[in-house]
């Protein structure tokens, strides 16, 4: 009988995970990126392809397609439209910072949305915990907990459960035990809430000090990392990070972080990509150097801000009632 349950546990361990997020990997416990992933600088040129990401957004700038000069004036005429959200005639640097911040979050409404619909199949305003547990974590019902224990499947979800449940809480600011979407978006996402940013350190910390010592060692932190055989070579990227911890994440060279370390790694102090960005396109495209844009300097520098490949813009035009 046991065998049986820990087997259907493992089926529907499948199942759930698709409604969670996906495993962070090495690059992604760091929470705050840059605008893209491109470099900003190639020989101390500023990389066009950055510019294009953080005008569009990463996901949109992935779907790039090859587009004739003029097509993409068209379009990222109308794109200006949108982001001149006063229809004065000129795109401010503040406007353009309020459009580069709106592309680079639009990824998180994105999911929130997806999973609020998928938690949320009648539509109500809120959702409560008791409903979401069911739902991620119903296949758990009629096991007892040492049955659950029995396999590390098993013990990972109860782990999960208890995170989740912690996490609930958090986002839950009334405290009436449900979630609006505002909320579940910051249940989801607790990196981009500023009253929940401390809960990341703790969920970091839980899954890398593994010896529960309230630190993360050179060890404990290059194992999170990479995990190859003990005969195996170790690429050189890991040699790299041995040193970035001892260099500059190990802040007082006590061998360990502590958890003001591990925040000043996940969540590095704040450094306003979007402001700088935005500044850096002004200048760009500024011909007359009033400090603001109109739709025509824009469209005759249209290749610092699209290139000759840009997005499908149209669901940036559809969404204009977000921004």
């Amino acid at each position: 009988m046991a065998g049986l349950k820990t087997s259907c546990i493992l089926l529907l361990l499948v199942a759930v995970v698709a409604t969670k997020p996906a495993d962070d990997d090495k690059k992604t416990r760091v929470k705050h990126n840059e605008l893209s992933d491109e470099e900003h600088f190639l020989n101390e040129e500023h990389n066009p392809d950055y510019d294009h990401e953080a005008f569009l957004g990463e996901d949109e700038a992935d779907i790039y397609d090859q587009l004739p000069p003029e097509e993409s004036k068209r379009r990222l005429s109308l794109l200006v439209d949108k982001i001149d959200s006063d229809n004065d005639g000129q795109v401010t640097q503040l406007e353009l910072k309020q459009w580069i911040e709106y592309t680079q979050k639009r990824y998180i409404t994105d999911d929130a949305r997806r999973q609020w619909s998928a938690h949320n199949p009648k539509g109500k305003p809120n959702l409560n915990w008791d409903e979401y547990k069911a739902l991620v974590y119903g296949f758990m019902d009629g096991l007892s907990e040492d049955e659950l224990k029995t396999d590390d499947e098993g013990e990972s979800y109860l782990q999960m459960l208890s995170r989740d449940e912690r996490r609930w809480k958090l986002a839950d600011t009334n405290g009436d035990g449900e979630l609006s979407f505002e909320e579940f978006t910051d249940f989801l996402h607790p990196e981009e809430s500023q009253h929940m940013k401390d809960i990341v350190i703790v969920e970091t910390m839980e899954d890398i000090d593994k010896d529960k010592d309230g630190m993360i060692s050179m060890e404990e932190y290059i194992g999170d990392m990479y995990k190859g055989a003990e005969d195996e070579t170790e690429p050189g990227w890991v040699n790299n990070e041995r040193e970035q911890f001892a260099q500059y994440r190990d802040k007082n060279k006590d061998g360990a972080m502590d958890k003001d370390e591990v925040r000043d790694w996940i969540i590095p102090p704040d450094y306003d990509h979007a402001n700088a960005e935005s500044k850096h396109l002004i200048g760009e495209a500024d011909s007359d150097a009033d400090g603001q844009l109109t739709k025509q300097e824009i469209l005759d520098k249209y290749d610092v801000f699209v290139g000759s490949q840009v997005t499908d813009f149209g669901e940036a035009l559809n969404r204009h009632d977000e921004f």
